[in-house]
């Protein structure tokens, strides 16, 4: 059996009763840790919080194992429970549900334990959750490497009246470019967008594009820690969140559409003063 178990947003302590009896039960326990992270991060304090909890050792699987080596963890899965552990909801993000696909071609039984992803913890700020479009990511730009489809994502939300909600690129033992070129692989510092480079981007862009798809003044709600004991949220207009001080990881935004009376009445608990 392979279980694929949500950990929740906050820490280790977020974890479900049937999530926490699946992961105790289970011969070798993995941990997702690049399309997000809990607040507490990746340290060796902080793995071995999760190990003391969980009763077990825990190997931090990245990007490469998962969507390159997968098969070994599947073929364990085969003869054995595993579990695969990934923050917030397990399908969160289209790698796990590949995952799925990949574990049932090979007649490997699977079971997934869900869980709070900042799909549906984001409602905390106010604006109902019916009311938003497509979500979007938003990439770290480089020199020669700006990518901007996410804008007609964007004008399409805004033309409907809808809220935007913007997830913000991590980059965890990322290789550099020039270490592919030479064969070898080097690894990247761990990077982790904030909302006021999120803010310059879209600004940027709006300004090559020239659609209005919204602008400086546009309401925006900068969301850092979701679901933690120290998350914070901040409303006002997109050029002012850029003096913010949002804090440490994991950040994420969202472009306000139109508005009900009592979502307004929400988001000034969260306005800039």
């Amino acid at each position: 059996m392979l279980y694929i178990v949500g950990l929740g947003l906050g820490d280790e302590r977020d974890i479900t009763v049937r999530g926490l009896e699946a992961v105790r039960s289970c011969a070798k326990v993995y941990m997702e840790a690049y399309t997000s992270l809990l607040s507490l991060g990746l340290d060796p304090s902080s793995l071995a919080n999760l190990e003391k909890l969980y009763g077990k050792e825990i190997t931090v699987a990245d990007r490469e194992m998962v969507e390159e080596r997968a098969d070994q963890m599947l073929r364990e899965a085969a003869d054995a429970d595993v579990a695969f552990l990934v923050v917030g909801d397990p399908f969160g993000a289209t790698t796990h549900t590949d995952l799925v696909v990949r574990a049932k071609n090979m007649g490997v039984e699977v079971k997934v334990i869900h869980n709070a992803s900042v799909m549906n913890a984001i409602g905390v700020c106010g604006l109902q959750l019916y009311h938003y479009g497509e979500t979007i990511s938003i990439p770290f730009f480089t020199e020669t490497w700006r990518p901007d489809s996410f804008y007609e994502r964007i004008q399409n939300n805004r033309r409907l009246g809808l809220h935007t909600l913007c997830l913000l690129d991590i980059r965890v033992k990322e290789p550099t470019l020039e270490s592919l070129c030479r064969g070898k692989k080097v690894y990247e510092p761990p990077r982790f967008m904030t909302v006021n480079t999120a803010i310059s981007q879209l600004l940027e862009v709006e300004e090559a594009r020239g659609g209005s798809a919204y602008s400086k003044d546009s309401l925006c709600i900068g969301v850092a820690r979701l679901g933690s004991d120290d998350q914070k949220i901040v409303a006002g207009p997109m050029e002012k969140l850029l003096d913010v001080d949002f804090g440490p990881p994991l950040h994420c935004l969202i472009i306000v559409g139109e508005t009900h009376p009592l979502e307004e009445e929400m988001i000034e608990f969260y306005m800039m003063k």
